[in-house]
């Protein structure tokens, strides 16, 4: 099966929903300004309880790098996800392998994937003012075409109903699915991660980005 990274969690009822469905990674948004925010502290309490062999990824949007340092040693984070403006050198700044976010427009210019050295790039649906989490699909055949071997995540508005297509279209490495299986902003919905996974059941990926692939994780 595709390797699958359901975000937005805000607790451990629903990190362990996602757990029982093997999932691949979690994430959770340290962006104050998400609906879907979830204070470090809190994650704290819950999170050695997840198995290893579940990833869990921060989130994050134009934050300084000192605090996403820290908070990845709080909480033993693996992977973090850069959801803002963050230019090549402040990805390398960071001390986990970074998956760089890149929100899709009908000016998206995939020359820009160049300049970063990065785990995965994880495409998203642009919509002025809103980082991500819109609950919407962009245009698939705008990187349906990209040429990089660094592994690619689909995101943006992904549904149980929807993410074959996005698959097939894509070819990408993982999905990344948020509103897509909630029943509110920041609260899973069992049925609808029962549904994604039964329909991703007989899906493949041969490069899962949440294997190290790019060097070794290291203890803090």
């Amino acid at each position: 099966m595709i390797a699958v990274k359901i975000c937005g969690i805000t607790s451990l009822k629903d990190a362990e929903m996602a757990v029982n469905y093997s999932v691949s990674a979690i994430g959770m948004i340290f962006c104050p300004d998400s609906p879907r925010y979830v204070d470090p502290a809190e994650v704290e309490q819950w999170i050695e309880r997840i198995p290893d062999s579940v990833k869990k990824v921060g989130v994050f949007v134009n934050e300084q790098i000192d605090t996403i340092n820290n908070i990845t040693r709080q909480l033993k984070l693996e992977f973090i996800q850069l959801h803002g403006d963050e230019s090549p050198e402040f990805c390398n700044g960071i001390i986990r392998p970074v998956i760089k976010v890149f929100r899709v427009g009908d000016d998206f210019d995939a020359i820009v994937l160049n300049e970063y050295d990065v785990h995965g790039f994880l495409f998203d649906t642009y919509k002025k003012g809103n980082p991500g989490g819109t609950g919407t699909r962009f245009n698939w055949d705008l990187i349906a075409n990209l040429k990089t071997e660094t592994p690619i995540i689909l995101s943006g508005g992904l549904t149980p109903e929807n993410v074959l297509n996005g698959i097939e279209a894509v070819n990408p490495a993982a999905v990344d699915v948020n509103s897509g299986v909630e029943s509110v902003p920041g609260v899973k919905d069992e049925e609808k991660i029962k549904e994604l996974f039964s329909v991703l059941e007989h899906s493949n990926s041969c490069n899962n980005p949440f294997r190290v692939i790019r060097g070794e994780i290291h203890d803090l």
